[in-house]
Parts: C-alpha cells; structure tokens; sequence
C-alpha cells in the first residue's frame, strides 16, 4: 500500500496540474486577453461627469471638452524631437523628463504625456499625430463652472495618484477624479463608468480591428446628474457679505436637515482649480497660511460657542427641575462663586429665564450649571449627566453629514477633569465657566446651526446634507432618520420664547426684520493667541444663531466672524439680512446691507499678523543671537587648546 501511496500522490497532482492550464489556456479567455496584451491596444472612453444642479434646478456646474496627449513609450520609434516640443511649446529636457517619467510608471502602457490641452492645442497636434508614433490624443471632460461661489462644496478635480491607483484599480495613470467636496463624496455617482475597446494589432503594430469582434469591449456610462440642497442664490449672498472677512455661515432647513448655504471665508472661484494653470493656482491657495481659503471654516473650525451655549445650559437646567420658568437669580453686574467673581453686562437686577435669555445674564446660567451639578453627589456625576443631554444634540462628535471633512469639537467628561482634578478634587464652581460656552467646550459652525435647527424643531434634527436628489436612486436612509435629543419637549417653548425676546427686547432689539419674528441668540466668545510665548487676548469673536419664522421655521442659522467683536455688531446684522433674502427674496434695509458689505476686518486680521511676525522675528533674533555666543565660546575653548583652525567651529 505504502508502494502505491507516492506514484497516486504524483498522478494526481499532475491530473490537477493539467486541468488547471486547460482552463487557464483553453476556457478562461479573459486570462488569455491579458497575457496577449502586447499584441492588443487597450483604449479608454471616459464618460462625462454627472452635472450638479442647486435644489431649485439651477445649473450649477457642467463639463467641458479636455484633450490629453498619451504616450506609450514602448511604442516611440523614431521622431523629430525639436518638431515635437516646438509644437507643443516644451525644452527638449521637458520631454526627457516627462517620457522617464511615462518609462517608470509603464513602458507598455499609456500614460499622460500632457494634459489638458485648449482647443487650439489640440487642433494643432491632431494635424500632425500621425508623425509621432507612441502619441495619442485621449479626449476627457474638465468642469465648466456656471455658478463661480461655493468652491468649498464642490471640491476640485485632478488626476489620479499612484498611492489612489494602487488603492483602486478602477483608475489608470491620468484619469481624473474628484477630491474634497460633493465632488469627492460623490464620486462613484458623478464619474460613471469608463467604457474599454481592445483594439487587435497585427506582427507589424497595426490596429487591424476590435478584438474578438468587441466581446471584451464595454461602452461608457455616463455619470449620474446630482441636485444639491443648496440655494445658489443665499450661498452668493452670504459670500458677498462675508467680503473681507473670515469665518462661517451655514443656513439649515430644520424640518429636513437640509443645508441650504455653506459659506465658508474667505473664499475662491472654482473655476481657478481647472486646466493647465490648476497646480499653480492650487499651490498659491495652499501657502496662503494667514487667509487659508483652502480651510473650510464652517466644518473644520472649532470655536468656544459663548452666549448661544446659554440655550442647552437653560434647557439641561430645566430638565433636571434644577429652575423652572419662574426661578429667579439676582444678578449684581455678576455673581460669586467660590472665591470668583463672573461679570455680567445685562444691566443687573432679577432675572427670571425670559429674560435671562434676552439679555443673556450671566449670572442667571451661571447659576442654573451650579445647581444643576449640584444635584448630584458629585461634581464628576453632574458633569456627566449634563455631556450626555449635549450629546443627544450631536454635539461632541462628528454629525455624519455627506461631505468629506469636518471636526467633532469638545464636550467634556468627567473624563476630561481627571487629570487636572485626580481623586475626586473636581467641584463646580472651577468649570462653571461652561455655562456660558467657554472653558473647554468647542463647537463647529455647522454644530451650531444644526443646535439651533433642533430647537426651532422643539427637540428634534435630522442630520445635516448636502444633497437632495440623485437622478435614478434614493439619498441615503441615515439623511431620513429622525435624532429626538434627551430634552423633554415641555422645555422648549418658553426657551424658544425667549429667543423671540432677544429681538423685541433683548440684545439684538435694533435687528428685527419687518414682518419676520426671528428666535435668535447673541454671542461673543472670548479670543486667545499665543504670542512671544505669552496667552494675549485679541479681538473677541462674534457669533449669532437664529431661526426664523418662530412658528413654522423654514431657515436655522449660525454666524461666526472671527475678531468681529459684539455678537449683535457685526454676526448680527448679517443674520437679519440672511434671513430677510431668504424668506423675503429681497433687502429692505439698505443701509444695513451697504454697512455689511463694505465692513472689512482686515485690519483686525493684518494685527494679528504684525503681532505675529514680530514675535517670530524676535524669537529669530534670540536664536541667532545665542548661537553667535554658542560659537564664541567654543571658538574660545579651541584658541586656548592651541588650535590653528578656527573653522571647525562650524
């Protein structure tokens, strides 16, 4: 048995052996394809881009003819090189550079040799492609920009990466993909699926037709047209007002978490990052470090929220039974705590919560985080109970919108204390500044609006998104889905009537809009850099969230301008106006339009830069100085050595 055990095992072995070559050779024909893919060209058609549409059908970005030059260096036989670059206006060195380059990614395949040629260039070239053996026109599709704002929601597109190639094999050298934005997130809607000829050569390279009569072949879809939430007309209006300014404005339809605007500044025209000049004009937005038009400031940025965080605090307070509606706090121009003092600038006397929110009193929510945390055995617990209530608002974590980048900002724990305040040490009266949106807590722009849209709601949101429809399918089931926050719907009302205060009463009284009862709270957080090594406080930020109307909200809304000082001054006038363009579709008030646009904080922000490079240039001068005195002391210790050589210093 153990004779015939080795001579089976070999037998068999070579049986499976066999078989697997049959079917690799004979029946796999697809396999076939590729080992005999130097005697088969392989010619992509690259579909158009899906167009993007705003949620009124306005067109919004379209596509434009883009010719690119191929090269398979495999191919080159012999060519007139001085012809060649002076056609297409390159050195000699150029092409070596760029045919090494084509050599390393693939001697036998096609790679771009040039990109994005104009009409004129390529009208040019096909004249005389049939000279230059190897080369080869490949026709794609550039975006055409309709609509010249909201490079931020639209991202850019450039060409595909090794690092993406060697991740996706969908794509070859040169293709062209989205990257940030809804051209990023979108990308397998709007790309559609390139179609693939395999043209058969003969011993001689010539294209004698389609290989196995095209049964390898597949056409070429087109992407899928897309409609944003977006209202073109309120993003323009937004940017327009945030001229010479920075910082964020994001519009929210509460019922259905719909994002209507996404202003994000200072900003740039889309259409600089298309064609040939699109590296260059990339690179100058890139190094821009002081402006950063590249840095989405309504999603990425974390600010501390100020006065608006007085809203979760009352609503958490209410929750907890720590006040009710008719609790009243005496406000002394501020109030004690511990051996602290808060200071309040809503002119003192007893507030109750209408009014609290209204004239935005320290003291009043200052105290309402004290008892609230005080009903609890301890502080670390209170803390707890109250992040979880934040939580429920989406705060605290990234809120799972459909664009590519974003920040979850910070709601602290007890966690978050134990280091600062180890066994049990933690006490209220030393975060009570979380109160009033300061202290550790950081929130986004679009977690402002989104706050603001669930209290327009009365304690619910559906999560925030850009877009509306996809042609031919459903958006994503999560875009649907109701989030009802911790908050018994009970408190909402008289919070929300509060709100409504601010504008007839309250700190932003001289905002109100004809016709239009706006909920709306100021804001002013405090503003810190590290300067020379040294904490300096700087101009304020100004912040203003709002809804509107008070019953039936159609429009939630967050402002943020960086170093705009008082909520109402500067963050205030724009809300009124966004609102008044939205739900009006016009301006009334002129005047505070006029004073919006021409109001330019540049000053403010060329300050903070002077502070800036001084400070670097001081820091600069101490280094330089301490190395001259680094050498001269060792320059010193070697001459007493008796060294001859003093350059060994260096």
């Amino acid at each position: 048995m153990r004779k015939l055990l080795l001579p089976v095992m070999v037998i068999v072995s070579a049986i499976l052996i066999i078989a697997r070559l049959f079917y690799l050779q004979i029946i796999d024909e697809e396999l076939r394809l590729k080992s005999e893919n130097i005697s088969i060209k392989i010619k992509y058609e690259y579909p158009e881009r899906g167009y993007i549409f705003d949620r009124k059908g306005e067109l919004l970005v379209a596509n434009q003819p883009s010719y690119d030059i191929m090269v398979v260096p495999r191919e080159i036989k012999k060519l007139d090189t001085l012809e060649f670059c002076k056609l297409l206006g390159i050195t000699k060195d150029d092409f070596k550079k760029r045919i090494e380059k084509a050599v390393v990614y693939s001697p036998l395949l096609p790679s771009v040799f040039m990109g994005q040629l104009n009409k004129m260039e390529y009208a040019a070239f096909q004249e005389k492609e049939r000279k230059f053996d190897g080369f080869y026109i490949q026709k794609r599709s550039l975006r055409d920009y309709q609509f010249h704002h909201g490079a931020n929601i639209f991202g850019f597109i450039t060409q595909a990466n090794e690092r993406i190639i060697e991740k996706n094999p969908y794509y070859k050298s040169g293709d062209l993909l989205g990257k940030q934005g809804v051209e990023e997130m979108y990308e397998e809607v709007l790309r559609g699926q390139k179609g693939v000829k395999h043209i058969q050569r003969d011993r001689f390279n010539r294209e004698i037709g389609l290989y196995k009569e095209g049964k390898y072949d597949t056409i070429a879809v087109q992407g899928k047209d897309i409609t944003l939430t977006i209202d073109s007309k309120l993003q323009q209006y937004g940017e327009q007002l945030m001229k010479n300014k920075r910082g964020g404005i994001i519009a929210i339809e509460p019922k259905t978490g719909e994002i209507l605007c996404l202003v994000t500044a200072p900003t740039y025209d889309p259409a600089i990052l298309v064609g040939r000049q699109r590296s260059r004009n990339y690179t100058k937005l890139y190094n821009d470090s002081l402006a950063k038009p590249l840095y989405d400031r309504s999603l990425l940025a974390e600010y501390p929220p100020g006065s608006p965080f007085k809203i979760l605090t009352a609503l958490i307070g209410l929750q907890k039974g720590a006040i009710d509606t008719e609790t009243g706090v005496s406000c002394r121009h501020g109030f004690s705590y511990g051996r602290r003092f808060m200071r309040c600038h809503c002119g003192g006397g007893v507030r109750k919560l209408h009014m609290g929110i209204a004239k935005s009193c320290n003291a009043y929510f200052g105290t309402t985080y004290l008892r609230t945390l005080g009903m609890f055995p301890n502080a670390s617990q209170g803390v707890d109970y109250w992040s979880d209530h934040l939580k429920s608002f989406g705060l605290g974590q990234f809120m799972g919108y459909d664009l590519p980048t974003g920040r979850k900002g910070n709601i602290p724990t007890s966690k978050t204390y134990e280091k600062y305040y180890p066994n049990g040490s933690l006490k209220s009266t030393m975060i009570v500044s979380n109160s009033i949106g300061q202290g550790e807590i950081l929130m986004t722009p679009i977690q402002l609006a989104n706050m603001m849209a669930t209290i327009a709601n009365r304690g619910y949101y559906y999560t925030p998104h850009i877009i509306k429809k996809i042609k031919g399918q459903q958006i994503d089931k999560k875009f649907r889905t109701k989030h009802v926050t911790t908050i018994d719907k009970k408190h909402f009302p008289p919070v929300v009537e509060g709100l409504a205060e601010v504008f007839k009463t309250g700190t932003a009284y001289f905002l109100g809009v004809e016709g239009i009862e706006i909920c709306g709270k100021t804001g002013t957080a405090e503003n810190f850099a590290i300067i020379n090594g040294k904490k300096k406080q700087l101009e304020d930020h100004s912040i203003f969230v709002s809804f509107a109307p008070k019953n039936n909200p159609k429009i939630a809304l967050a402002v943020f301008v960086e170093n705009g000082g008082y909520g109402a001054t500067t963050a205030g006038p724009i809300t009124s106006l966004m609102i008044e363009k939205y739900l009006k579709g016009k301006v009334s008030n002129k005047y505070r339009e006029e004073s919006v646009i021409n109001k330019s904080l540049q000053h403010q922000y060329n300050k903070f830069t002077r502070k800036y490079i001084d400070s670097m240039y001081k820091i600069r001068l101490r280094k330089d100085s301490l190395n001259r005195v680094k050498a001269k002391l060792k320059l010193d210790s070697i001459k007493k050595a008796g060294s001859t050589n003093p350059t060994k210093t260096n």
